[in-house]
């Protein structure tokens, strides 16, 4: 009896425990994105540290803008890279970025395909673009009209104008057997992506 009863209020204390959690990051954000940026800092920099990728993302953010701390591209690149590595889309298309710029970092486009990569595999619509672009151009990876096309159809197919722009602009350049085949792998990832998305949310 007594076991059960401490079994009880253990998970009862970690309910709470992660109730909390969820506020203080949610009071971190809301500072953020209202510019009070101490108190985003003071709600998100534990929560980072504990392992939150959300609030790893967000420190990253301040450091990589200046935003209530010296601008720090180290300390950017080492929160944004420790959120990338925890499936954080949004910092993996961060990192793709400062790669390609040269931001903190030498200015590298296989690095930041790389990280475009991942961010598009995670559904994030802008690395996706950015990929398609890679591909076309041949910047960080093999260049390849067909796998860029297919980036932009998977973007454009989710809504993005430019996407939708440049991947017809790429189709009188392919033949009609690499655009049925681009389509083709295009649709087979939005349909995964769609099943994993349904599936992701069935366990939540």
């Amino acid at each position: 009896m007594r076991r059960f009863v401490r079994i009880t209020l253990l998970a009862v204390f970690m309910m709470f425990s992660t109730a909390a959690l969820s506020a203080d990051l949610d009071k971190g954000l809301d500072a953020f994105n209202q510019g009070d940026y101490a108190t985003a800092m003071a709600e998100c920099l534990p929560l980072a540290e504990g392992g939150n990728a959300e609030a790893m993302f967000c420190v990253g953010r301040m450091y990589a803008n200046g935003f209530g701390v010296d601008l720090d591209d180290a300390k950017a690149l080492h929160w944004l890279g420790l959120a990338a590595g925890n499936n954080h889309a949004e910092a993996q298309y961060t990192l793709g970025v400062m790669h390609a710029n040269g931001w903190g970092v030498a200015m590298n486009d296989v690095p930041a395909a790389g990280y475009y990569r991942l961010a598009a595999e995670n559904g994030h619509m802008q690395a996706q673009i950015a990929l398609g672009f890679s591909y076309s151009h041949g910047a960080g990876v093999p260049k390849s009209l067909e796998t860029a096309y297919m980036w932009f159809d998977i973007a454009a197919q989710r809504g993005d104008l430019t996407a939708e722009s440049e991947r017809n602009d790429l189709e009188p350049r392919l033949t009609e057997d690499e655009v049925f085949a681009a389509k083709r792998s295009a649709l087979q990832w939005l349909e995964g992506h769609e099943a994993s998305a349904m599936h992701a949310g069935a366990i939540e």
